[in-house]
């Protein structure tokens, strides 16, 4: 296992949370029917009600193969631009990009829960600005990883409706085969959140600093030793780091959200229990010291997950 246990638990909590809360975010902007009775007729007819999704995000009326095409061009343009940013040295415009992009995700969150209130959007904004801020500026890690739980969710809303299945596993399938060769053969996922980290202050994705039981005993000895006046020599204390990139969360929910939206959240929870389980099978098996690509992992989980959907529906349970 390449990390501790609890920092792995917290790691695989806080990805299945992302999943339930995006399902719940997801659910909110999907369409729905509600009675309406005809003033004219006295009738009660069915509406189809779509909630708009805030800023703009609504997506347009094209077919999910377009959809698929644009979001790789939008891909790799997106790594190219980090790529240029990394080779620049100019930290604060990534700063700007990642402060747009959480202003937005979050804001589409915050909106789901309060929609139905005048001016919630407006609302919901204001909040995405001032977490953001302090998320992007002021570098308070309780706060990074609570704003990641519903950063993602924001995200997927806006896919999930651009999205069908065969379409959304085609992507899984080629965001797997990319992590595949940018972890193991070009090295440039590391290199990428090292320099977020580091350089930019940021980071796409859940990360829980650690210290081993030994070190953790020499800093209760350090603060002891300061509490009683005597001198304190510097000492290293090497400070381990529980990762998982944004990507990594994201793709797993999408694909729930596709079949929430498609099937019911009983198919989506299935696939949420299998990329979780798929999850947790990469950690266990993880070392220290090497870097694993995650999502070759969880698109295996996410394609089992379909299967056992398929097989219950074949077998009428769903």
């Amino acid at each position: 296992m390449k990390h501790n246990i609890i920092t792995t638990l917290i790691l695989l909590g806080m990805f299945l949370i992302t999943q339930l809360i995006g399902l719940f975010i997801i659910n909110a902007y999907l369409p729905y029917t509600q009675p309406i009775v005809n003033i004219t007729t006295g009738i009660t007819e069915n509406i189809t009600i779509s909630p708009e999704i805030p800023f703009g995000m609504n997506p347009p009326e094209v077919t999910p193969e377009f959809s698929l095409g644009s979001f790789m061009i939008s891909f790799a343009f997106a790594v190219l631009l980090i790529f240029l940013l990394i080779k620049i040295k100019k930290p604060i415009f990534l700063r700007i990009w990642f402060f747009i992009v959480v202003v937005i995700a979050l804001g589409i969150s915050i909106n789901s829960f309060i929609m139905k209130i005048e001016y919630g959007k407006y609302i919901a904004l204001s909040l995405a600005i001032l977490l953001a801020y302090f998320k992007i500026f002021k570098r308070d890690i309780i706060l990074h990883n609570i704003t990641e739980l519903f950063v993602y969710p924001g995200i997927a809303v806006i896919f999930v409706f651009l999205l069908d299945i065969p379409v959304t596993i085609f992507l899984l399938l080629v965001i797997s085969v990319y992590d595949i060769y940018a972890v193991w053969y070009a090295g440039f996922m590391q290199k990428m959140a090292k320099y977020q980290m580091n350089e930019v202050k940021v980071f796409g994705g859940f990360f829980i600093p650690y210290i081993h039981p030994k070190d953790r005993a020499r800093v209760r000895e350090l603060k002891l030793m300061k509490k009683q006046g005597k001198k304190v020599k510097k000492s290293n204390i090497k400070v381990e780091l529980g990762i998982l990139g944004g990507g990594d969360v994201i793709f797993p929910l999408i694909l729930a959200g596709v079949l929430l939206k498609v099937m019911g959240l009983i198919p989506a929870l299935i696939i949420t229990l299998f990329s979780t389980a798929s999850l947790l099978t990469l950690f266990i098996i993880a070392r220290k010291g090497k870097f694993y690509p995650a999502m070759p992992f969880l698109t295996i989980g996410c394609l089992l997950g379909l299967l056992a959907v398929q097989i219950l529906k074949f077998i009428s349970i769903l």
